[in-house]
């Protein structure tokens, strides 16, 4: 550190022209970063979902893997010549695209499924084309521009509304609404977040250092993740994580080595000096915190699931930036302006208050006297606010899972309203193979029991396959339309092309699910269905049965990171153990810090438990109800994420504790100066987190809500019950064993050292 201060130092104005550069080459890749992000989940392993998917598109002339659902809504009933004309215009003008392969709707296959019951709401699907299945959310503005221009021309049409929903509508609706989110909490947290640093620094020019250098790291940053997406797909959650993380932990970082720099210039030192000096004592705790973060980062690296591991580089990147940024851009403007930070002067006199120790000194005093009553409550507190960890589901919520408001909701809450479907968007999708052909005498009966076995869960609503192509089709009906396979085509070309495969080889079955299922229950039918086809169907026992769909894909993506969770979990409590046992060379201290963080993480997800899923409070974060489950995502993300980011103010408490026992070799001084010195910086600094993760917790996707309260949480949780009484208690109660084996020195009597 102190080569690198030096040489910080004395290149200060190349550096910072480097940097300026740097931001200005970024900004152009940083604003077109939602371009291309994945909104869809993926495991990087093969899973029995992905299977489905890739023997739909190997089987099928025609795979209908994704489509576009088509919602109109007129005043007059479909079976009326306007109503007839707008659909199927539309129809065509759908069909004309070259990423459409092909239209089903009522007005083609009158299926009482795809229309009201008063007949003037419809949907029709447009099935996109095989070519364009890498990225079909991508598709979605152009598709709706296309409509929109077709119906414009048409007579009449100011009286029909037209929706454009199903899975990749949901998609990019998702990735849009967490771009436009990621930037507007962005900015209507700096102008709280200025509030907190100029009271923090009473100086005006002080405060605007951390927010140049939190926007800088979120720039550089997600331009980074642009180049990346070429090597790696990237999540849309990387927008979110780098914003929140970028402004957290930049102006974080940034806080505290200002801080320093201010008390070492009152101490009579020149700005190269005080530069040098803060490099290597607040420095040194930024790079050490900075290595912890990165550490629950690159945990995220070994989860195979593409959310995860890009947030895990997202998460490598940011802090990286930030770090870099704090030890090299910071010092190197603070060498230049020196005492040009306290302006204006008048500030600072002002809000002198907030920086007078007396009150936490009070407090770090009463501590060192009642460590084990404080302790004790806090515990307490701790134990009731985690409590409801013990009851968390894990799983799809039921509710609010997709933001309101956008086309695609509207459309899907439209369907399920008049047409009562909105099971149809998601269905499960169920592949039959065979070496024979499977739509013959031979498998029939085997099918329709296998339908019916379906269909006696009443959590189904409905079965679409070789055996169901319309409700009260006789065996003996059956039998004559699949004699001859090639007039049965001919006859019924959309199913066939959707439902079996040119050689008959391969079948597909939709089970569509009740609207009454949540999507919880969703993965209940998955589970089911998955343990019908291992368990054997009379009749199909040489066919192999697999189970498909988003729910599938869901319970797949789930069960592979509850997989991974203890491995994560175990990786970094102990690589953080290992870290600060070399930073502090302190077994207590490791261990200690280790505990702390994980009681703030288990608080965090017992509140998550009460305020999400179990919809105490939600609707102040707009829930219209419990969620009944918390997406598995979340506890994996926030785990990594609030493990390091909390240990942030562990590491700066811990080192000026550190420093006032080497300077007094005095304990119980020691913890007192250590925390009376810290409080008011540590406070300032999880304000600012809790005013970034807290803005979160408002968006208006689900995943993104749940993340930023549970980091808000965490933080606040760290920054009041742990930091500034937890850890201090253990401290004093402790004595001399803080400090062992790194330091050696006998009891002393006068309880200097204990």
């Amino acid at each position: 550190m102190t080569a690198l201060a030096r040489f910080v130092v004395r290149f200060r104005f190349l550096i910072i022209a480097l940097w300026v550069l740097v931001a200005a080459l970024a900004i152009p890749r940083a604003a077109r970063v939602d371009e291309v992000l994945r909104t869809e989940g993926r495991s990087l392993r093969p899973t029995e979902a992905q299977r489905v998917t890739q023997i739909m598109l190997d089987s099928f002339d025609r795979p209908t893997v994704n489509f576009m659902a088509v919602v109109i809504s007129g005043p007059i009933p479909i079976d009326s010549q306007p109503y007839r004309n707008i659909v199927e215009t539309l129809g065509l003008a759908a069909e004309g695209e070259p990423y459409i392969d092909h239209v089903v709707s009522y007005l083609r296959a009158p299926d009482p499924s795809m229309v009201s019951d008063d007949k003037r709401t419809t949907v029709f699907l447009a099935t996109i084309h095989s070519d364009f299945a890498s990225n079909p959310a991508s598709l979605t503005l152009e598709f709706r521009a296309r409509l929109n221009r077709t119906l414009a021309r048409l007579p009449g049409a100011e009286e029909y509304e037209v929706l454009v929903t199903g899975g990749p509508a949901l998609d990019f609706d998702v990735r849009t609404v967490t771009s436009e989110d990621a930037k507007r909490n962005e900015l209507i947290t700096l102008i709280p977040i200025a509030g907190v640093l100029v009271l923090a620094f009473g100086a005006i020019v002080a405060a605007v250092l951390p927010i140049i250098v939190g926007v800088f790291a979120i720039s550089c940053s997600l331009a980074a993740v642009h180049i990346a997406s070429t090597f790696h797909e990237m999540s849309v959650f990387v927008l979110t994580i780098v914003t929140m993380v970028g402004l957290a932990v930049g102006i974080d970082y940034s806080l505290l080595v200002v801080n320093r720099f201010r008390e070492e210039m009152n101490r009579g030192q020149s700005p190269r000096e005080a530069a040098i000096r803060t490099m290597l004592t607040a420095g040194q705790a930024v790079v050490t915190s900075g290595l912890i973060v990165i550490v629950g980062f690159g945990t995220l690296l070994l989860t195979p699931i593409i959310e995860t591991r890009s947030v895990g580089i997202g998460g490598l990147i940011v802090v990286t930036v930030s770090v870099l940024l704090t030890v090299t851009l910071l010092p190197a403007s603070l060498a230049i302006m020196g005492r040009t930070i306290d302006w204006p002067n008048w500030l600072a006199r002002r809000l002198a208050w907030y920086h007078k120790p007396t009150a936490w000194e009070r407090w770090a005093r009463w501590l060192s006297q009642h460590p084990w009553r404080a302790l004790t409550i806090s515990m307490v507190v701790v134990g009731s606010i985690t409590w409801p960890l013990f009851f968390i589901k894990i799983g799809l919520p039921t509710r609010d899972w997709f933001p309101s408001g956008t086309e695609s909701t509207v459309g899907a809450e439209l369907i399920e309203r008049e047409i009562g479907s909105r099971g149809a968007l998601l269905p499960v999708r169920m592949t039959l193979q065979s070496s024979d052909r499977l739509v013959s005498s031979t498998y029939l009966n085997a099918l329709r029991r296998l339908s019916d076995s379906i269909l006696a869960d009443p959590r189904v609503s409905t079965v679409r396959g070789p055996a169901n192509i319309r409700p009260g089709m006789s065996r003996i009906a059956y039998l004559g339309l699949y004699g001859d396979l090639k007039r049965a085509r001919e006859r019924y070309p959309d199913f066939f092309d959707t439902y079996v495969s040119p050689d008959g080889r391969t079948a597909l079955m939709d089970v569509t699910l009740a609207d009454t299922t949540s999507y919880t229950g969703a993965m209940d039918v998955v589970r089911r269905l998955r343990g019908l086809a291992d368990g054997g169907v009379g009749g199909l026992e040489s066919v192999e049965i697999l189970v498909g769909g988003f729910i599938a894909s869901s319970l797949d993506l789930q069960e592979d990171l509850l997989e991974q969770l203890p491995i994560v979990i175990g990786l970094v409590l102990a690589i953080t153990a290992i870290m600060l046992l070399i930073a502090f060379r302190s077994i207590l201290v490791s261990i200690k810090a280790v505990v702390m963080n994980s009681l703030s993480v288990a608080g965090a997800f017992g509140l998550l438990v009460l305020v999400f899923q179990e919809g105490i409070g939600g609707g102040l974060f707009g829930l219209s109800g419990g969620t009944e489950a918390v997406y598995v995502v979340t506890p994996v993300l926030v785990f990594a994420l609030v493990f390091g980011l909390s240990m942030d103010y562990e590491v700066f408490l811990l080192s000026r504790m550190k420093e006032a026992f080497d300077r007094t070799h005095k304990n119980d001084l020691a913890t007192m100066e250590g925390l009376s010195v810290t409080a008011s910086v540590i406070t300032s600094a999880a304000a600012i987190m809790i005013i970034v993760f807290g803005t979160f917790a408002f968006s208006r996707v689900l995943a993104a809500q749940m993340m930023g309260f549970s980091l808000a949480v965490a933080v606040l949780l760290d920054a009041t019950l742990i930091r500034m009484v937890m850890v201090p208690a253990v401290m004093h109660i402790a004595g001399r064993w803080n400090w062992w084996p790194g330091v050696r020195l006998p009891a002393d009597p006068e309880r200097g050292i204990e």
